[in-house]
């Protein structure tokens, strides 16, 4: 399958009545799913759309969102993915760097669009049920509905499927250092990154999907709602996460045999199982990713749930890297191996040689799955990648002797205290063993006498008062004296992205401020 709409068309051809999308009360089948992508399809294509237009998808989970992306993939369109939270400063930036002229989006989501100038984007289509008429503005609005509507009206001659070399998804990263790029995913890189994904993971088309993670990010759409697609299995989706009706559907329901989640969903899931009791019943696979999952949290979950969560790496310009192994040990605190037909390895951050077993430097992976570039960044294309084609993650981390590797976190990340490197996720994880610490990110700070000096953000545990005092002296015990932190700074919560990721250059900007 050169496509993730050829697989989906695929099996609507092969057995149309079986279930695809399972949303609130409705089941839509393969067959009709296919129906409703051929008629966007057609009517974006009566609306103007030229091969390689970009749509945003400005919209919260839903098989509109469904629809909408396969349909703009099967009318030569690129599909840009806008992140629901973002707002003003974001919108402008993606859609103006992307020269979106269409968005699919929700009835909010208009209401914020009208008020930016965005001079590229003429149409909004608006899912979701139909309010009062929509407010005067620059841009023209036509309900979901009526939009497809007009796709029926359209000469039925086939419309041609996605080349492996068409670019299929524009995705933007979610930019810590500066604006943020947008990552162009080819046809070809998503086909081969679930084909092998799939494999791995021994998805096939009698499992079933609880996919609550949000479809504007790869962890929702390039892994939980393409493996669906692929293999011809189905999903139960859901507008976003509540653990309490996550558990219930995962006690309720013996169909479910897969939950792919997040570390703090993970974390949510958990707190609600000790209070109502976990499932009787086993899933076949727990998945988590996007962040770290601490050992802590990975072995709290198994003796809780009895099972083990099978953790992987990845990130938006590559989708999926590294995984622990289905069959085998799933090893907490690392990330596994590559997925077949993809290579990794560590280099020296500054001589960029490869290095041996057990020594950090910074991940670089190479295969089919690694995007095309960033869009209209060919200085930053360039600087992605090495001179033999493998793409620099920007990840620091080491593999064991047998081939498992452990992110110590983000290359730029990294704290230079005294001359010594400290990786914040060493840190991280012996203060996560502290009973009064609830989260707690580790940052650099510049330092006088030292370059930088190490600082621990806190979230103290309910009911819970530790000293800065405390928690130095717990690292010091623990740490070579150079990784322990300099200051403590207690808040209520830590920031995070849409997918609970701590955004540590919020973090690092609010303590300069202070």
């Amino acid at each position: 399958m050169h496509s993730m709409v050829e697989a989906a068309l695929m099996h609507a051809q092969q057995e149309p009545e079986r279930p695809a999308i399972l949303f609130e009360d409705q089941t839509i089948s393969y067959g009709h799913l296919a129906l409703e992508v051929e008629r966007f399809a057609r009517a974006l294509i009566a609306w103007g759309l030229q091969p390689g237009d970009r749509v945003a998808l400005f919209l919260e989970n839903s098989p509109d969102f469904v629809v909408a992306y396969l349909g703009t993939q099967l009318a030569g369109g690129i599909v840009v993915l806008v992140n629901t939270q973002y707002r003003q400063v974001e919108l402008t930036h993606i859609f103006t760097d992307a020269g979106v002229r269409l968005c699919v989006t929700s009835a909010p989501g208009a209401d914020a669009l009208q008020s930016l100038t965005l001079p590229a984007l003429t149409t909004l289509v608006v899912a979701g049920e139909p309010g009062a008429a929509p407010p005067a503005g620059p841009t023209e609005q036509t309900p979901f509905s009526a939009f497809v509507a007009q796709g029926e009206t359209r000469p039925l001659q086939p419309l041609a499927l996605p080349t492996p070399d068409a670019p299929a998804v524009l995705a933007y990263t979610s930019g810590t250092t500066g604006r943020a790029k947008g990552a162009l995913l080819l046809q070809r890189n998503l086909t081969a990154n679930i084909a092998a994904l799939t494999t791995a993971w021994h998805w096939t088309k009698t499992d079933r999907l609880l996919l609550t993670l949000p479809l504007f990010h790869a962890h929702g759409l390039m892994v939980g709602l393409h493996g669906t697609l692929f293999t011809g299995a189905s999903a139960v989706l859901r507008r976003a996460f509540d653990a309490a009706e996550v558990l219930a559907t995962l006690r309720d329901d013996p169909s479910i045999t897969l939950f792919f989640g997040v570390p703090t969903m993970y974390a949510r899931l958990l707190a609600e199982a000790e209070r109502q009791g976990a499932p009787t019943h086993r899933l076949r696979l727990f998945v988590s990713g996007s962040a770290p999952l601490s050992p802590q949290l990975f072995e709290a979950f198994e003796r809780l749930f009895g099972q083990r969560i099978l953790e992987r790496y990845g990130m938006t310009e590559t989708i999926m890297n590294l995984t622990n192994p289905y069959e085998g040990e799933r090893r907490p605190g690392t990330v596994g191996g590559p997925f077949p037909g993809q290579e990794a390895r560590i280099v020296d951050v500054r001589t960029r040689q490869p290095l041996p077993p057990g020594e950090i430097g910074e991940i670089e992976v190479r295969g089919p799955h690694v995007f095309a570039g960033y869009w209209n960044r060919p200085d930053a294309t360039a600087e992605a990648f090495s001179a033999d084609g493998w793409f620099k993650t920007g990840d620091l981390g080491w593999c064991s002797d047998d081939g498992y590797y452990t992110i110590t976190g983000r290359a730029r990340e990294l704290i230079i205290s005294g001359g010594y490197n400290v990786y914040p996720r060493e840190v991280e994880e012996v203060l996560a063993a502290h009973p009064a610490i609830a989260e707690v990110a580790v940052v650099g700070q510049p330092d006088p006498d030292l370059g930088e000096q190490v600082v621990a953000v806190v979230v103290p545990s309910q009911g819970q008062t530790p000293s800065a005092e405390d928690i130095i002296a717990f690292c010091r015990e623990r740490l070579a004296s150079y990784k322990k932190p300099r200051r403590v700074v207690f808040v209520e919560a830590l920031p995070r992205n849409a997918l609970g990721k701590v955004q540590k250059h919020l973090l690092a900007g609010r303590l300069q401020a202070l």
